[in-house]
This record gives C-alpha cells, structure tokens and sequence, in this order.
C-alpha cells in the first residue's frame, strides 16, 4: 500500500521483489503495526519526501534471504524493523551514542520502504530479533509504541507517580512496565471516554480520568503521547516542583502560551526523538520479564485506510495491526 502524496488514500500498487543488497535481509512481512506517525505522514503534519511512499515502521518478518556480509539472521527467524533504519556512523552524535539524532538517518516506512507490504529489505544492523512469548500481531506494536513509550518512560526519570497523557497504542504497552516497576500510573484520555479510562484502570492505572481533570495527587513526571499542545501546560500543572514533562511524539499541534508560574520551581519540558538500538534491547528484555501484553485490533493489509481512519477517529483501542 502506497502513498503519492499526503492527503490522498493510500493505494494498492505492484513494486518489484526487494532483493538484499550488502548487510540487508529481506524480509516476508508477517504484520505490521499501525502507528499515529504513519497518521501524521499520510496527513501531510511531517515533510513528505516524495512519493510513492509505503508506510509502516512497526514491522515483525520472518528471514527469507540474506545479503551478503549478514551475519546477525539466519533465513526462517523472526526479525523486527522499526522506525530508525538507518544512521551514518560518522557525525557527532553518532559517535556520542546519540545515533537517534544523527544527522544523516534514515527511517523505515518514511524515507525508506515500509512494511505495509508483503516484502521488504532492510538493513540487518537495525533489526530485532523477535523471540518472547509473541504472535507477529502481538509484537508488531512493540517495535515502535514499545520502543518509544520505553525511551520516554527513561527521560521521565525515577519518580513514582507517572501520568500518561494519551492512552493508546504506546500508553498500553508502557503501563505494564510501569506498574511492574512498582510506579503509580494516572492514565487522562479524552474527556468522558469511560471505556478507555476502564482500560487503563484494568491495565493497573492507579486513577484515570480526563485530560481536563486534575489528578488527585502531583505527580513527579508526565509523558505525552497525545499530539496535542494544550497539553503541555495541563501537565506542568501536574507535576510537582522538580517535575518533568516528556512530549513523546515525532509530532504535536503548537503549544499555546503560558505562564512562567507553571514551569517555575525546576519544571522542565523535553521531546524525545526516535530512538537508538540499545533501547531496543534493552526494551524487549524488559517486556519479556513483565511479559507485556498488547492488545490489538487485526486489519487485512488492504484495508489500510479503514486502519487509519479508525485510528485518527481514536476507534482503535491498544493497536491497529496489519496483516498480509
């Protein structure tokens, strides 16, 4: 399924058999996750690189060919592809340890082919393997809602109360981790979405409610998965003196003003971006012990609109899931 140009639905079209280059695999897409940035992609919120363009970052795929130099799969494993595909090696950041700001990256399903699709090649360096307890559909979600909701519940620091704006596809998944951390978790979802605050009390949410409700206690952190900027402030409010706000998504409408009162006492706002392969490990290590569960709404590939569609109306809870 295809993309030329934002806007427009996406469309079946025929693309020649990926063949592995140097250090790829190609890999028979068992299911791919639907993820709010392939929203934004298709939407036109982030830059479009040219068309046509396949979607998908949230891929789970078993080996079919190995290119020359790979070492690291063998043909009839169980690999994942997420967002971060591709890095320089060379520039600062790089070299850092920061290869999620390299200057140079590439990403799955962005500016390279994604997985909302029967076969795909990509570099085997920035692949998972898949093992644990998981069906594909099952860990689809985890290579991108898991990875990032994992990146930011680290940015959000040790505290014990955690909020979760945004109780979808990356809130589900990181709730678990979070309670098996022995952390308090106040879930805020769209106000008056009592099934969704349900969700999030089953999942172990010590309080849910509105995001235009405040929590019964201050918090020591928040994260941010709705891409929505009015937000910020209702989460500073949140957060005790020291607090952090962690924006957790690659995109968010504009953050209105507010005043200096709210972010005074040591408050602080950061956005995470992408994510590094070491968070991938140590992600997936982490999501066996509890062991996660996603929950997951299954869609054939060709209805890839319809999964996107129902995501952008929030009629998707847990995860959309493709499935060739």
């Amino acid at each position: 399924m295809a993309l030329d140009r934002p806007g427009a639905p996406l469309r079946a079209m025929e693309l020649p058999r990926p063949e592995p280059g140097p250090g790829q695999v190609r890999l028979k897409v068992l299911a791919c996750g639907v993820c709010r940035t392939d929203l934004h992609i298709v939407d036109g919120d982030l830059p479009f690189p040219g068309g046509p363009l396949v979607p998908g970052h949230e891929i789970v795929g078993e080996v079919e060919a190995i290119g020359p130099g790979v070492k690291s799969f063998r043909p009839g494993q169980r690999a994942g592809a997420p967002w971060l595909g591709w890095t320089c090696g060379r520039c600062a950041y790089c070299r850092e340890g920061m290869e999620n700001l390299c200057d140079e990256a590439r990403f799955t399903g962005y500016t390279l082919p994604g997985g909302y699709a029967e076969e795909i090649a990509v570099d085997a360096r920035y692949c998972f393997p898949i093992g644990g307890p998981w069906s594909a559909q099952e860990a689809a979600p985890l290579l991108c809602a898991g990875l990032i909701g994992y990146r930011s519940l680290r940015m959000a620091g040790e505290g014990r109360r955690l909020g979760l704006y945004g109780f979808g596809a990356a809130a589900h998944i990181l709730i678990q981790i979070a309670v098996f951390q022995g952390r308090e978790v106040y879930a805020f979802t769209r106000p008056g979405d009592a099934a969704r605050q349900e969700f999030a009390r089953r999942l172990g949410a010590v309080w849910a409610g509105g995001s235009d409700e405040p929590p019964p206690r201050a918090l020591d952190a928040a994260i941010l998965f709705a891409p929505a900027g009015e937000l910020v402030p209702s989460a500073l409010r949140a957060v005790r003196k020291g607090g952090r706000v962690v924006c957790g998504g690659i995109h968010m409408s504009d953050i209105p003003s507010f005043p200096y009162s709210i972010l005074w006492e040591e408050r602080s706002v950061c956005s995470v971006a992408n994510l590094t392969r070491q968070d991938g490990l140590d992600f997936f290590a982490a999501a066996e012990r509890v062991p996660v569960r996603a929950e997951t709404c299954a869609y054939p590939l060709l209805e890839a609109n319809r999964a996107l569609e129902d995501l952008r109306r929030g009629r998707v809870r847990g995860a959309a899931v493709l499935i060739p």
